[in-house]
């Protein structure tokens, strides 16, 4: 059987495309990417993070418009996170952020809420009203150690 060097050409451009799509794919599902979407730098205090990681998506209404850049410790040991957030969204200044939770076990994520306020969040600048994440174990726990297991009181006759 001779070689073909055509032949050796189709099947190098194959290996090429399967390895591009394995990198892409890759890429894709690390959220990763070459391009800077963000520019509006904001921040939240949370007292209870939940789970939430670096790059987990920050949502409005559903549609994602940034991401969780870092998540650290602040001077009154409350959890504050870096939000990098689309460049030309104007958020007011009464805006909420929410740790939610996709599904009953699924990925945390932060929720906005836009408020009413006519003034904006300037690039810097902290969101005030926050809401932390349900741990579901401490919800569990509440439930079943705070029953009312004492017995019904009766009247003496």
């Amino acid at each position: 059987m001779s070689r073909s060097p055509v032949r050796d050409f189709v099947v190098g451009l194959f290996v090429l495309a399967g390895l591009g799509a394995i990198a892409y794919l890759s890429m894709n599902v690390g959220n990763f990417s070459f391009r800077k979407d963000g520019g509006l730098v904001l921040f939240a205090s949370f007292d209870e993070t939940g789970g939430l990681k670096a790059r987990a998506p920050v949502v409005i209404a559903g549609v994602k418009v940034g991401q969780v850049t870092s998540i650290t410790l602040d001077q009154n040991a409350r959890a504050r996170v870096d939000l990098d957030l689309d460049k030309n969204l104007k958020i007011p200044t009464d805006t909420s952020a929410s740790i939610v939770t996709s599904g009953i076990l699924g990925d945390r994520y932060i929720s906005l809420q836009l408020g009413g306020e006519s003034e904006m969040l300037k690039p810097g600048e902290e969101i005030s009203f926050t809401e932390s994440a349900v741990i579901l174990e401490r919800l569990i726990g509440k439930l079943i150690h705070n029953t009312d297991t004492a017995p019904a009181k009766t009247e003496n006759p």
